[in-house]
């Protein structure tokens, strides 16, 4: 379902599927949140109303300036003194009269950065907004799966031998507890 997706920006009542790959490397694996390598990245944007072709549409990349992470809104972007100056990456309002926003920005230090997308319906004027924050070097992978798997393996094998158990019956007989 739509609405669930967590691919789905949405400026005002206008929506957008948004995919984000670092083909260098991740080759066609798709993220729409945080993005695991410091390199190459393609944000991909599918208009899901076709009047965002015909909407001038601009799209900014800052650094999180706000400190807020992943709770960053339009009020904390709006806060924000010297946009300029935050910005790493910026693509100038334009109508691009095609149903897919394509633009590529080589990332250079991993941290917190917000997406910023703005567009201005023709016929009010209006202007609509959207900041998707998101984090770029989380390349964990299965690290924390294996360590966690490695304690418990450990914790396990400490049990079932018993080395636990006379651990403990050595601890409390150095410090004088009875049960």
């Amino acid at each position: 379902m739509i609405e669930e997706d967590i691919c789905v920006i949405k400026m005002g009542f206008l929506s957008a599927h948004f995919t984000i790959y670092q083909p260098e490397t991740r080759a066609s694996e798709e993220f729409c949140e945080d993005i695991p390598d410091v390199t190459q990245t393609v944000f991909v944007m599918e208009y899901l109303h076709s009047s965002l072709r015909e909407m001038p549409l601009d799209f900014r990349i800052i650094r999180d300036v706000t400190g807020v992470g992943v709770f960053a809104r339009w009020e904390d972007v709006a806060a924000v003194e010297d946009l300029d100056a935050a910005t790493v990456f910026y693509e100038p309002a334009a109508i691009r009269d095609k149903a897919v926003f394509t633009v590529e920005h080589h990332f250079d230090e991993p941290g917190w950065y917000i997406g910023i997308v703005t567009t201005t319906y023709p016929e009010t004027g209006r202007t609509y907004e959207t900041v998707f924050p998101f984090e770029v070097g989380t390349n964990w992978g299965l690290l924390p799966l294996f360590l966690l798997l490695g304690f418990g393996a450990q914790a396990a094998y400490l049990i079932f031998t018993g080395t636990a158990a006379r651990w403990w019956a050595k601890a409390r007989a150095a410090t004088g507890i009875s049960r």
